[in-house]
């Protein structure tokens, strides 16, 4: 197996196989996850993208043609007074919604520890919404002791009571 190389990729086998390490390679950087940040808050042009972030043209334009290439946002015509452009998250886009509110939690919660949180309310209910956790597969809170990850060479362990994996 073969994989090429693109710039600021990961290099090592162990950093190619990594998830974390790829998602980082494709929108880890500031500039690009606060451009995901304003398109969840509804932002969709670039002029928008620009004032509300105060970001450069030439930085903006290279980040959402990154995003673009990415498949986290997609360029939409939407034809008003000649030919306009809005960027609209994808699925792939939408689906970091959750990695998004967990690192704000953590920033509130690490970071900002002298100033109140944001609230995120349920639009539907007005609740504030419940911190992101990882749950076991009966819906409890698990810590970070409490998982192990399966390396994608070895079976997976089984579990007590149960035969190792590949066995009868």
């Amino acid at each position: 197996m073969t994989l090429k190389k693109a710039p600021d990729s990961p290099s090592s086998l162990d950093e190619q196989c990594c998830a974390i390490t790829r998602a980082l390679a494709q929108i880890g950087d500031w500039w690009s996850l606060m451009i995901i940040r304003q398109a969840m808050h509804g932002t969709r042009r670039f002029s928008d993208f620009q004032q509300q972030l105060g970001i450069a043209r030439n930085i903006l334009g290279d980040r959402l043609k990154r995003l673009l290439a990415a498949e986290v946002l997609r360029k939409v015509d939407v034809g008003e007074h000649g030919t306009r452009f809005e960027y609209r998250l994808t699925e792939k886009g939408r689906d970091l919604f959750v990695v998004l509110t967990a690192l704000r939690q953590w920033g509130d919660r690490w970071i900002l520890a002298d100033q109140p949180p944001l609230v995120m309310r349920d639009r539907a209910t007005g609740r504030a919404v419940q911190p992101v956790q990882v749950l076991d597969a009966d819906g409890a809170p698990l810590r970070l002791h409490q998982v192990v990850v399966d390396e994608p060479s070895l079976p997976a362990p089984s579990l007590p009571g149960e035969a190792p994996t590949g066995t009868v």
